[in-house]
Formats: C-alpha cells, sequence, structure tokens
C-alpha cells in the first residue's frame, strides 16, 4: 500500500514539475532560483538547508507554493472532469450514458461557429480579419481611451445567440429512452432524466458550512486588519478562505481576487496586454464589429456600468485576440460527423450579453490591464461553463438541473403552480445563471455573490441563490398566471441582500 501511495506522490510531483514548467512564470522564477544559488547566503557544503532558507527569505517559496496550489486545483486534479481518453473518443458508445449530450456540446458549437461563418459571407467581411486602412488604424489608436467616440456602422451586425437561443436548444435536449419507459408520460420540459450527478441540500449544505459560522480569522474580529494580514502573507488559499464569508471588504476585494486566480501581474503580462492592444490596431475584425454592438445593447443601457463603456471596448476587444484562452478552456469531445467551422482568435464567439462578464470587474480595478487578466482568469475558470454544453458538473447543465431538483423538493408549491401554468420554470430564471446574475443583481451585492463563488470554487450557489429568490417572491407569484407577469414580479432585484438570503436556504429544513 505504501508503495502504491509513493507511487501516487511521485506520478503527481512530476505532473506538476511539467505544468510549472509549461507555466509563463517559470522562467522569471528559475532565474532568481540561479541567482540565489550564486548568492553569498547559500553554503556549498549544506547546499539543501541553505538553499530553503534563501527561497524562503526572498518569499519565492510562498509564489511556488501558489503556483503550484493554482495548478493543482485548476489544471491536474480534475476528479469530476471526466474527459474522453483516446479509446473512449474512437467512436461513440451505447454504453455511454452522456453521449447525446457531450454530441449536443459539440454540435451547439459547432452551430455558433457557422452562424459567424455565415454572417461573415453574409457581409462579405473575412473570418480572420483583415488590415486596418492607415486613416482608420490612426484614428483608433488615438481614440483608444474613448472608444464610445469612434465611429463604427453596426446596422447590419446582430448577436450571434442570446441566453434564449441556449436555453431552446438545452429544454429540447433528449436522452435515449429506456425500452420500459412510456416516453409519452415523460414532461416535455424537464431536466430529470439527465443523469449527471447533482447535490441535494444536505451536501450543499456540508460544501458551504463556512457560511453558517460566525468565527473569525487570525483571532481578529476587524475585517479590515485580518484583509490586510492575509494578502501581506500572499497565500492564495487564505485569500480564497476569506473570501468564504461574503463580508470583502471592498478595496481588498481586487488583490484577493487576483491572488485566489492566480492573476497578479508580471513584466510578461504587460508585455503581452500590448501585443493584444496592437494586433487589435492593426487588424481590423468581425468580432470587433459585435463586441461593439454588445456592448451598446448591454452595459451602455445599464445605470450601473455605462460609465465603464470605454474600458469595455478595450478589456473585450483585447480579449478576442488572446489565443491563450482557446487552450486554457475545455469544449465536449465527441466524434460527429459534418462540417467544422473555425472561430475568432480567442476561440470564443461573442454572444448577447457577454460584456456583462467583464463589467463587474470595472469596480475593482482602475487599470484595464488588471482589470483584464482577474477576468480572462475568471472567464476560463467558471463563465464559459455557463454558455457551452457540456458534462462538467458545475456547467449550465448541471445547474438547470440542481435548480429544477431543489425547487421540486424544497418549493413544491411552487413547481406545482408552474406545471399547471404549463410555464417551464427554467424560462424564469436562465438569464441568472447563464449570467451569473450579472446585469440583475446590484454590483455591491453582485460581487458579495462572486466572492462565494470563489470562495467555495463553485457555481452551484447560483442555483441555489435563484431558489430562495422565488421562495421570496412566492406569494405574488402564486398569485398569477402568465409568464409575462411572473418575470415582472422577479424583474427588480435591487433590494435583494445575498448573503442572509444564502445562509436561510442553507439553513432551511
Amino acid at each position: 500500500m505504501e508503495e502504491l501511495q509513493d507511487a501516487s506522490i511521485h506520478h503527481m510531483t512530476a505532473k506538476v514539475i511539467a505544468a510549472i514548467k509549461n507555466t509563463k512564470s517559470y522562467e522569471p522564477i528559475y532565474k532568481e532560483l540561479q541567482k540565489l544559488v550564486c548568492s553569498p547566503s547559500v553554503d556549498t557544503h549544506d547546499m539543501r538547508n541553505t538553499l530553503e532558507d534563501a527561497i524562503r527569505s526572498a518569499g519565492l517559496e510562498t509564489e511556488i507554493r501558489n503556483i503550484v496550489y493554482n495548478l493543482v486545483r485548476s489544471r491536474l486534479a480534475r476528479p469530476d472532469d471526466k474527459r474522453l481518453t483516446s479509446k473512449q473518443s474512437a467512436k461513440p458508445t451505447v454504453s455511454d450514458p452522456l453521449g447525446y449530450l457531450k454530441r449536443a456540446g459539440v454540435l451547439w458549437d459547432r452551430r455558433v461557429r457557422k452562424s459567424l461563418n455565415a454572417m461573415c459571407t453574409e457581409l462579405k467581411v473575412p473570418l480572420h480579419g483583415q488590415p486596418r486602412i492607415s486613416a482608420d488604424r490612426e484614428d483608433f489608436m488615438a481614440k483608444w481611451n474613448e472608444l464610445s467616440n469612434y465611429n463604427m456602422d453596426l446596422a447590419n451586425y446582430r448577436p450571434v445567440y442570446a441566453p434564449k437561443d441556449l436555453l431552446e436548444v438545452l429544454l429540447s435536449l433528449k436522452g435515449p429512452a429506456k425500452t420500459t419507459e412510456n416516453t409519452d408520460q415523460i414532461p416535455q420540459w424537464e431536466f430529470s432524466h439527465i443523469a449527471l450527478p447533482v447535490k441535494n441540500l444536505f451536501e450543499l449544505r456540508a460544501h458551504y458550512a463556512d457560511l453558517l459560522r460566525n468565527d473569525g480569522y487570525l483571532g481578529v474580529p476587524d475585517l479590515t486588519v485580518q484583509c490586510q494580514r492575509i494578502l501581506e502573507g500572499r497565500h492564495a488559499p487564505m485569500c480564497q478562505q476569506f473570501l468564504k464569508k461574503g463580508c470583502t471588504p471592498a478595496p481588498y476585494r481586487g488583490a484577493l481576487w487576483a491572488s485566489v486566480l492566480d492573476s497578479k501581474l508580471h513584466d510578461y503580462d504587460i508585455d503581452y496586454w500590448q501585443k493584444l492592444r496592437n494586433a487589435v490596431w492593426t487588424t481590423d475584425h468581425i468580432v470587433d464589429k459585435l463586441v461593439f454592438k454588445d456592448i451598446q445593447l448591454t452595459a451602455s443601457n445599464d445605470d450601473q456600468y455605462f460609465v465603464f463603456e470605454d474600458v469595455l471596448y478595450q478589456v473585450l476587444l483585447c480579449f478576442s485576440r488572446d489565443t491563450d484562452i482557446g487552450g486554457c478552456v475545455e469544449y465536449e469531445a465527441f466524434p460527429v460527423k459534418g462540417k467544422t467551422y473555425e472561430g475568432p482568435p480567442s476561440g470564443v464567439v461573442p454572444f448577447h450579453g457577454i460584456c456583462m462578464f467583464a463589467a463587474p470587474f470595472c469596480y475593482l480595478y482602475d487599470s484595464p490591464v488588471n482589470l483584464y487578466y482577474t477576468f480572462r482568469a475568471f472567464y476560463i475558470r467558471y463563465c464559459h461553463r455557463l454558455t457551452t454544453i457540456n458534462t462538467h458538473p458545475q456547467g449550465i447543465v448541471s445547474l438547470c438541473l440542481l435548480f429544477e431538483k431543489l425547487l421540486q423538493t424544497y418549493e413544491p408549491q411552487l413547481w406545482s403552480h408552474f406545471r399547471e401554468l404549463q410555464i417551464q420554470p427554467l424560462r424564469v430564471v436562465f438569464k441568472w445563471l447563464m449570467r451569473a446574475f450579472s446585469g440583475h443583481l446590484p454590483p455591491d451585492q453582485l460581487l458579495v455573490l462572486w466572492d462565494l463563488i470563489l470562495g467555495f470554487d463553485s457555481l452551484e450557489i447560483l442555483p441555489l441563490f435563484a431558489i430562495i429568490i422565488l421562495s421570496f417572491r412566492k406569494e405574488s407569484i402564486m398569485q398569477v398566471a402568465s409568464l409575462d407577469s411572473i418575470e415582472a414580479i422577479l424583474a427588480d432585484l435591487s433590494s435583494i441582500k445575498v448573503l442572509p438570503l444564502v445562509q436561510l436556504a442553507l439553513s432551511r429544513d
């Protein structure tokens, strides 16, 4: 048994070392280590101990620990993310109960890219962009900090897809029927037939147990002092633990998020940002129009975010050119015949509302560079799972299934009311789930909700929070009989307070 454990540790160590070597931070850390080895503080007769002391004194130990921590939780250890092996992906098998779902994910991605390609054909513009003419480039560069004044004809451009399009596809998902089932008896709008494992309320309560505790960290009751001490220590796990309380002091939130998401700025990050910016300046791409269109349709019309319009243009345009994103985001792999289509450089096709994933970060950072890297890390870790059909335990399909099961179990009256009216409950809350409530909650409360997403490293808080909002407005919902009336009741969430409602949801019987 010990031999197996040693072999497992050795295997994981090898994976971690290989992963570190593939990160951008490897080279600067390696150079610092080389300098330390040559320094007088390292004794050649006691190399190991003196080098370890030197690494600790230079602060490199904490940096290396944080790198390992982020690698292990994001890239190396995915016990729930069962990716297809080469043997499994060779051909679809009857034994894979989720094959139809993986196939739907591939088809959805293909459909989105096909729509983008069709738009390019219709408007007679190249998919991969074209060099900006000299006058346009100079105008674009001159207005880079005030792109809201940049003139662009967007009359013929439209969002490639909206949340309602993805919802219709999700509601049409049908798995292989069992021979003993009467398909006429299966509700056409429920997710219960999808064989994905989701938590019940007791399991959610265990996962979010820290929210129900009132103990302070470090023996200090003052949150500001706690935050300062944690940030001085620079330990990412401690920063993540602090966010679990949902009481983050606003001035420190940006630094905590950057630590948890490993998005602190380095010299090579600034260089890469400038490279992305130059790519935007020199190349005219169809996604530029889609980004402008989306921001004008959403953030520019939002009282809470319109002042950040210029920053959002910069961030989203650079995001569209970032080829690193495609290598970090995981898509479903399943053999599906038919033509494949290329996408934008980042691999992310802009959709209606994509800028609302970036907008809340404008409250955290003054610099667009800091904003960009933390937003990008948040998108890669969480947001992309909300816009693709996938089998991940925190993907949009699993969250929809979790919402339905919680509603059916803990709000049976509301569930029956929706069924009597033949209204799919998901139609009411899907826009909340897909946008992670951005644009629906006031920014101060949205940031608290996202604190909890980061602190507990889970999107499962979204359907749980959606349930408690429905419970909170239950009396009014029970008195109306149409989808429009229900949506009107739920349209204004300005009075909603995240933390007490989530705590109430977790403590209910």
